[in-house]
């Protein structure tokens, strides 16, 4: 077919894209990535949460359908680096107990084709990749590693140290959640050459001052810049993926860049457009051989999608909260069930964390009815001031029924919501949790927080579209996360994903590139030629790194 010839196309420059270009591109193969979105500007209102949290301006415009017939807009960001510019940025290892089945009021989740022992070495190779912030031994259900974190725990501030030693003393077990961040601290505060420098705005805002370990900043941007046969296509939209005539090979892509038509080939082709856009760009790809969408021959592209039960909460302390980075507490007391039942209940609730400082503009953009209630007269301000803010996660249940596919030309996404009632029990034992840690136990959804706690437009941890597995029957991916039905198609998004857990996904995503891109260096017979890429002013952990 026209257009340049490469040995590695990737389409999609989040965290499984950019992280696997980052890999291949040190073997010295020629590599194209593809983007189809553009850099974020850096400009005053990435700090700005009107713009970022209420009016959502950096999400797709794109107009979405729901089976109930109603629309909404997905909580997308097409942009170098994907959604990992606006994360969170905790970037936590699934529990060993993950990768095996799951039982649930709902249902099983599946087991996955590979252990935790095949992810361990690629979790380690991630967390010093992303520079993560951590301390082993804290969490309970941690799973086993061979090496400490690379870097030391994010420091708590005063009220989120007071809250982390009350609940010790009534016998829990919170722990420093595990941050990837370019952060260097001294007594509790970032040295003046910190690129991260402790602010309000690092959870679901983009970072100006590139501290977030993002994928653009991590991986991208110092593999362009140490790698000459890496290049980078930004506002380049990818229609479709081209086979043979046999349909067993993946010859190129077809699409626009900047409006005009676009074409290139390649030997190997690796899609990791987050899985939803991945599992589109697939059904798109149909053709005589795969007439229900590319690698569909088992009917499972686009099904089994997962995005967690997700909510985020606002406690109101009784005394004062000034904290400005809030996201250094967790607390996965009942992962894997209820250490205290008081009903019978036999199931995992999920995982508690801390989530970004609410302000003025959010509370006020939030709406009024709840606050009022119990909160009469009191100000936006006075109530972001004595806010505690929470992310709760809960498994959910891949269904088939649960999916994303075209109709009429216009995207659907289905979605039955799973395991509602163990996330309702979470929320309750943190409410408990409030009532003996000076909080009034009244928790106040932050329903603005970027829509994710939105059942159908929350897709921050969307997962499940193209699963893995050893039955082609069932899966559409094998082990490797290469295509039963083509001979060169790769994913390496979430879209891999049987089942979900409940932390965040976004480290196992990168695990998973590193896992595939050895695979895929084995493939090619190819062995590393170019050091492997240093990040950007980079020095040393725990070295001071140069603003």
């Amino acid at each position: 077919m026209p257009g340049e010839h490469y040995d590695v196309i990737i389409v999609g420059s989040g965290p499984g894209g950019g992280t696997m270009a980052w890999r291949l591109a040190q073997t010295g193969k020629r590599i194209l990535l593809i983007e189809r979105g553009d850099y974020l500007l850096r400009e005053p209102r990435n700090w700005d949460s009107q713009a970022v949290i209420v009016d959502g301006t950096y999400q797709t415009k794109e107009t979405w359908h729901s089976s109930d017939g109603s629309t909404f807009q997905p909580g997308l960001h097409y942009y170098v680096g994907g959604n990992s510019k606006f994360y969170g940025s905790v970037l936590f290892r699934l529990r060993e107990k993950d990768f095996g089945a799951i039982r649930h009021e709902d249902g099983v989740a599946p087991a996955w084709p590979v252990g935790y022992d095949e992810f361990e070495p690629h979790y380690q190779a991630a967390e010093e990749l992303f520079h993560v912030h951590g301390q082993r031994g804290e969490d309970p259900t941690e799973p086993w590693s061979r090496k400490p974190y690379a870097h030391p725990p994010v420091s708590h501030e005063p009220r989120i140290q007071q809250l982390f030693d009350n609940l010790k003393s009534a016998g829990h077990h919170p722990f420093h959640l595990p941050v990837g961040v370019r952060l260097v601290e001294k007594d509790g505060r970032a040295v003046s050459t910190s690129p991260c420098i402790k602010c309000e705005s690092f959870d679901g805002f983009p970072c100006p001052t590139n501290g977030k370990s993002d994928a653009q900043t991590m991986v991208v941007d110092p593999a362009l810049r140490d790698c000459p046969n890496l290049t980078l296509l930004t506002r380049t939209y990818i229609e479709r993926l081209v086979t043979d005539p046999s349909g067993r090979t993946v010859t190129g892509v077809v699409g626009t860049r900047d409006d005009a038509p676009f074409e290139a080939s390649a030997d190997l082709v690796v899609v990791a457009c987050g899985a939803l856009s991945s599992a589109l760009l697939l059904l798109r790809s149909a053709n005589a051989r795969h007439p229900d969408g590319l690698a569909n021959g088992s009917g499972q592209v686009g099904r089994n999608y997962m995005r967690h039960n997700n909510s985020t909460v606002l406690a109101i302390s009784k005394i004062p909260n000034p904290t400005r980075f809030q996201k250094t507490l967790g607390l996965n007391d009942f992962y894997f069930g209820d250490p205290d039942p008081k009903d019978g209940w036999d199931f995992p609730l999920g995982h508690i964390q801390m989530v970004g400082k609410s302000d003025g503009a959010q509370i006020h953009g939030e709406g009024l009815p709840g606050f009022l209630q119990w909160f009469t007269n009191k100000p936006f301000d006075w109530i972001a001031k004595h806010s505690v803010d929470f992310w709760l996660t809960s498994e959910d249940i891949p269904l088939a029924q649960n999916r994303v596919y075209y109709k009429d030309g216009k995207v659907h996404l289905d979605l039955t919501e799973t395991n509602v009632e163990a996330h309702k029990r979470l929320r309750r034992r943190l409410q408990e949790i409030c009532s003996f840690t000076d909080m009034h136990p009244h928790l106040f959804d932050r329903s603005l927080y970027l829509g994710k706690n939105i059942p159908i437009g929350g897709t921050a941890h969307q997962a499940g579209t193209l699963r893995f597995g050893e039955d082609p029957d069932t899966a559409v991916l094998d082990r490797n996360c290469k295509a039963h039905e083509l001979d060169n198609l790769y994913v390496t998004d979430a879209s891999f994903f049987p089942s979900i857990g409940a932390v965040n996904p976004t480290l196992t995503i990168i695990a998973n590139a590193l896992r595939v891109a050895e695979h895929l260096i084995d493939r090619m017979g190819a062995k590393d030629e170019i050091a492997p890429p240093r990040l950007f002013d980079h020095t040393e952990p725990r070295e001071p790194v140069p603003a």
